[in-house]
């Protein structure tokens, strides 16, 4: 089934963002991947987390099914552990694609009456429908994907759009 028009413009910046983030990794050592800028940043690991943690509540607040133990350390809120061990940027970019197919089939799974449903606690939703929240938090992940994208060019590497 197509992807609702309500939610077609978030549905193709989702799309936008998984091969953008791949294409903003790829060159990546695993050293660059933990770098940051200040000790108050975060770097691409726990960046890359929380997105997959947000898409994870994106896909489980809409009635979709994708479960991935272990993103409380990526959780809103959290906060960056310079001691603690992360997962490997392979890890990582596995649980990415996962998570991308997921909310494929979740987002072009939901009918027009989902969409129009109150949105689910958390974050803001423009319309305080579903529709709304999902909006938001593509627009949440693109965030992020320029803070990655800020990142990668802070190691040294070229920009992500050229």
């Amino acid at each position: 089934m197509p992807v609702p028009a309500v939610i077609a413009g978030a549905a193709s910046e989702y799309t936008l963002n998984t091969g953008s983030l791949q294409k903003a990794v790829a060159d990546l050592t695993p050293e660059q991947w933990l770098a940051r800028p200040g000790d108050h940043s975060n770097h691409i690991t726990w960046i890359v987390g929380h997105v997959i943690w947000a898409r994870q509540i994106v896909i489980t607040r809409v009635g979709g099914s994708w479960s991935c133990p272990g993103l409380e350390p990526f959780a809103r809120s959290a906060k960056l552990d310079a001691g603690a061990s992360y997962p490997a940027p392979e890890a990582l970019l596995a649980l990415w694609r996962d998570s991308a197919t997921a909310l494929d089939a979740t987002l072009s799974s939901l009918t027009p009456e989902a969409l129009a449903a109150p949105a689910p606690p958390g974050p803001p939703s423009p319309d305080g429908k579903v529709s709304g929240f999902i909006s938001v938090m593509a627009w949440h992940e693109t965030y992020h994907l320029g803070q990655i994208a800020y990142l990668r060019s802070w190691v040294g590497h070229s920009g992500l759009f050229g």
